[in-house]
């Protein structure tokens, strides 16, 4: 589909109409100065500022806030992939993930006062805000990008709905969002400043697929020992005459070693058994596999309550793998019980 369809698309299937509040026109206006964009259509702006609390809201920001996250892992795609020509994936994947953690884009949102425009009538995130704020006046310096108080995902979701906002506006057009965000988002985490980044990029990776983390530090001697343990495993240990270095290098080891355990990505804990078979299919493709090969290998019970228990095989760079699944009515539900199990069974393998 091409851009023109695709925008006239996305206006089509928009909701109710949403009439800009004249109340709201100074604080538009402001936010379009510091954007440096001006809006053909500024209901999207304030669709962007208006979060699901507020009395008279229409339409809150968070189909936006779904097309800017994407939209945001698309730029920091391309700036990376561009800017670093020799990067290995897995680091790729560490650089974009750091330029759009929820605390790197909650700090955006902080520095430019976008909260202070958002439509709300929710008291409690008022209170997680200013707290946050406060826990980053007290650092000594931004470098870390870790905040003693957690980052309320409210600021990190404006960010996110107003890039949204810019994009659709302007017709999808990548180079023309990268142009108008490419100095809000600084500063841009680099290869050479990742390396100051390691734990907000652990805990960042580890929270998308569900996974906890625990750091457990201990003293030998004159140093500080740090472990990383992700779902109670021991990933990575560091160690340094200092606490926080012992910790850096704690959590550098363990992305290491994490990025590889989940390079099929399929630890989600999103993954449910119907969908099991597609997932399959697209780490089979990932991981040029050949596809899976289902077969029903038993039959059970009278024909009005007949059960079927299937398997699946994969080939994969280390030989077949043959994984038979649970029982069901119907066959295509015995294959995808079979290929959640062998999505089971892998994930396992990589994680031991």
């Amino acid at each position: 589909m091409k851009t023109k369809d695709l925008t006239l698309a996305f206006d089509h299937r928009r909701r109710s109409p949403l009439v800009v509040d004249v109340e709201m026109a100074d604080e538009l206006a402001q936010v379009e100065a510091f954007l440096g964009y001006q809006f053909r259509d500024r209901r999207l702006l304030e669709e962007a500022l208006t979060h699901s609390s507020h009395p008279n809201a229409v339409a809150s920001y968070q189909r936006l806030e779904f097309v800017g996250d994407a939209a945001l892992g698309l730029l920091f795609a391309n700036h990376i992939f561009l800017a670093y020509p020799h990067l290995e994936p897995g680091d790729l994947s560490l650089l974009r993930s750091a330029n759009i953690s929820t605390e790197k884009l909650a700090r955006v949102a902080i520095r430019h006062n976008l909260y202070q425009y958002l439509r709300k009538d929710a008291p409690n995130l008022d209170d997680k805000v200013r707290e946050f704020v406060r826990a980053i006046k007290e650092e000594s310096d931004e470098t870390g990008y870790t905040s003693s108080v957690k980052a309320p995902k409210v600021l990190a979701d404006i960010v996110e709905a107003v890039v949204a906002a810019v994009y659709i506006d302007c017709g999808f057009d990548l180079k023309a969002l990268w142009v108008v965000f490419r100095g809000l988002l600084e500063p841009i985490i680099t290869k050479e400043t990742l390396q100051l980044q390691p734990v907000t990029a652990l805990f960042e990776v580890c929270q998308k697929r569900g996974m906890h983390v625990d750091i457990k530090h201990w003293r030998k001697g004159s140093r500080s020992i740090a472990s990383v343990y992700v779902d109670g495993k021991l990933f990575g240990s560091g160690s340094s005459e200092n606490k926080d270095i012992a910790k850096l290098n704690a959590a550098k080891e363990s992305l290491k070693v994490l990025l590889n355990t989940i390079d099929l990505d399929i630890g989600e804990t999103t993954v449910d058994e119907k969908d099991a078979k597609q997932k399959l299919h697209e780490l089979c493709s990932k991981k040029r596999w050949s596809k899976p090969c289902y077969r029903v290998d038993n039959e059970e019970g009278p024909a009005h309550h007949r059960r079927f228990f299937c398997s699946v095989q994969v080939e994969t760079e280390n030989g077949h793998i043959i994984v038979a699944g649970d029982g069901k009515l119907k066959v295509k539900e015995a294959e995808s019980s079979a290929a959640y199990k062998l999505l089971g069974h892998l994930n396992d393998v990589l994680k031991n």
